[in-house]
C-alpha cells in the first residue's frame, strides 16, 4: 500500500506545480481482501491496492476538478492541466468557497491492527463455520466477507495537512431454503470484536421465524424495531437533517433549532471518544471532527451544514460521521410484557419519500416478522408496508434496549414503539 511519505511527495509536487489561486489534493490509498461465498462454498477472493487522486483547482471562483490513480511525476502533472483547464473554462461558482487552513485535529484512532493482520485463511474458517450451520438447517448460504484498510490525506494552499488510517471488517450472509430467505451483516472496526456466534443465532433465529408466516390485518400496531431496522430507518432521517434545506423549507425541521420536535427519550449524537467506532479526524473538506450534540432528550440542537451555508450563518460546518443513538435498559422479553400485542421487525428496505416537507416515509418490512401476544411470540406473519412520519415515532418510544454495535459507524438500540403505522400486508 502506498505510504504517508509517497502521499507527502506527491503533494510537495502539486504545491510546486499548480498555478491555480488554490488548491486541494487527496490521495486515498486502501488494500481491500473480498471474499464471496453462495451456494455453501467460496467462489471468489479479491485482493489489491487501490489509490484515488483527487486535484481541485480555483481561479478566483471558477473551479475544476480532476481525479487519477498514479502518483508518478507524468501523471500529475496531466492531473493539474486538466484540473486547471477545466477552472478556467467554467462559469465563476457563487458559493465557492476557499480552501481550509492549518487545523489542529482530534486525535482518533480508527486503525485496528487486528483487523490489518487478518488472514485470507482466517476469513475462510470463520465462513466454514457459517456454512456449517446453513447445512444443519438443509440450506444454502451466500454472502461477503470484506476487509478494508485506507491510508488518507488532504492538503491545500491555505495550509491544511490531514492524515488518518483506518480499517474496517465486514461479514453479511443470506441463508435461503425454498421459500425462506433472510439476512444478517455486521462491520466493525476490529475484526476481534465481530461476534460470529451471536451473528450466527441471529441468523438462525430470523431463519426460524420466516417459516409458515401468516397473514394478520394491518393497522397501527405496536412494535419492537431490533437494531438493524433502526439504523436502516435512521439512515433516511439523517439524508434529510440539514440546515439549508430545513431553513428554505423543504424539510419538517423549519424553525426547529433549540426546540423539543423529537420524543423525550430519543438521543442522537456523534462522537469521538468511542473507542469501538469509527470517527472523523477531518471531514468538509478540513474540518476537524468534534463531538456532537444532534438531538438531546427530543430537543434539536445542531444541524448538518456545509462550509459555505456554515459561512453565509455564522454556524459550523458539521455533519455525522458516525451514528449513537442512546438506549436505555428494557430487554426484548420486557418490552413484550409493555403491550398486550405486538410485532417484532428484523430489518426494513425499499424505503422511499411520500412527502419530504412533512418527513413521511414508506417502506417494508424484511427478514422475518414475529407476532406476540401476552409477552410471547405466538407466531411468525408476512411482511408489511409501512408509511411513517418518523421524527413523530420517536415521541411513540415506550422503551428502549440497550445500545449496540450494528456497524462500524453506529450503534443503536432496539425500540418499542406504539402505534406503528402498517398500512398494508404482502403475501410472503
Amino acid at each position: 500500500m502506498i505510504t504517508k511519505q509517497e502521499m507527502q511527495k506527491a503533494a510537495e509536487f502539486i504545491r510546486k506545480n499548480v498555478k491555480a489561486d488554490d488548491f486541494s489534493f487527496s490521495v486515498t490509498g486502501s488494500e481491500d481482501l473480498l471474499t464471496r461465498f453462495a451456494q455453501n462454498g467460496i467462489t471468489q477472493h479479491i485482493t489489491g491496492d487501490k489509490l484515488n487522486v483527487s486535484l481541485g483547482v480555483d481561479f478566483d471562483t471558477k473551479n475544476g476538478q480532476a481525479s487519477g490513480n498514479n502518483l508518478d511525476e507524468a501523471s500529475l502533472k496531466y492531473l493539474i492541466k486538466t484540473a486547471e483547464s477545466m477552472a478556467k473554462l467554467n462559469q465563476p461558482d457563487p458559493e465557492n468557497m476557499p480552501s481550509e487552513g492549518a487545523h489542529k485535529l482530534p486525535d482518533v484512532n480508527n486503525y485496528s491492527q487486528n483487523t490489518a493482520d487478518l488472514s485470507v485463511e482466517k476469513i475462510v474458517d470463520d465462513i466454514k463455520i457459517c456454512v456449517e450451520n446453513a447445512k444443519k438447517k438443509n440450506a444454502k448460504l451466500s454472502g461477503i466477507s470484506e476487509k478494508c484498510l485506507d491510508h488518507t490525506m488532504l492538503t491545500t494552499k491555505n495550509g491544511f495537512e490531514g492524515f488518518d488510517n483506518s480499517a474496517t471488517f465486514s461479514h453479511s450472509m443470506t441463508m435461503k431454503k425454498e421459500g425462506v430467505e433472510t439476512k444478517v451483516s455486521r462491520s466493525v472496526k476490529d475484526h476481534a470484536k465481530l461476534d460470529f456466534p451471536a451473528l450466527i443465532n441471529q441468523l438462525n433465529t430470523q431463519f426460524d421465524s420466516l417459516s409458515n408466516p401468516v397473514q394478520i390485518e394491518k393497522g397501527r400496531i405496536p412494535v419492537i424495531l431490533r437494531p438493524a431496522a433502526v439504523l436502516n430507518w435512521l439512515q433516511y432521517l439523517i439524508w434529510t437533517y440539514d440546515r439549508r434545506t430545513a431553513d428554505e423549507g423543504h424539510t419538517p425541521f423549519t424553525d426547529q433549532i433549540g426546540k423539543k420536535f423529537f420524543g423525550d427519550k430519543f438521543t442522537f449524537r456523534s462522537s469521538l471518544d468511542d473507542p469501538e467506532l469509527n470517527a472523523a479526524k477531518f471531514l468538509n473538506g478540513g474540518v476537524p471532527g468534534e463531538n456532537i450534540d444532534w438531538i438531546v432528550n427530543g430537543v434539536i440542537k445542531n444541524m448538518s451544514a456545509t462550509r459555505y451555508y456554515a459561512k453565509q450563518k455564522n454556524l459550523k460546518a458539521l455533519r455525522p460521521y458516525n451514528v449513537i443513538v442512546e438506549g436505555g435498559d428494557t430487554s426484548e422479553a420486557e418490552m413484550m410484557k409493555m403491550v398486550k400485542r405486538g410485532v417484532i421487525i428484523n430489518n426494513f428496505w425499499y424505503i422511499r419519500p411520500i412527502d419530504r416537507k412533512i418527513g413521511e416515509w414508506t417502506g417494508l418490512t424484511r427478514d422475518g416478522v414475529l407476532y406476540f401476544e401476552d409477552g410471547k411470540i405466538q407466531k411468525s406473519v408476512t411482511n408489511f408496508r409501512w408509511n411513517e412520519i418518523l421524527h413523530d415515532a420517536t415521541k411513540r418510544i415506550l422503551a428502549m434496549g440497550p445500545s449496540v454495535q450494528q456497524e462500524y459507524y453506529a450503534k443503536v438500540p432496539t425500540l418499542l414503539i406504539n402505534d406503528f403505522n402498517f398500512v398494508d400486508v404482502t403475501t410472503f
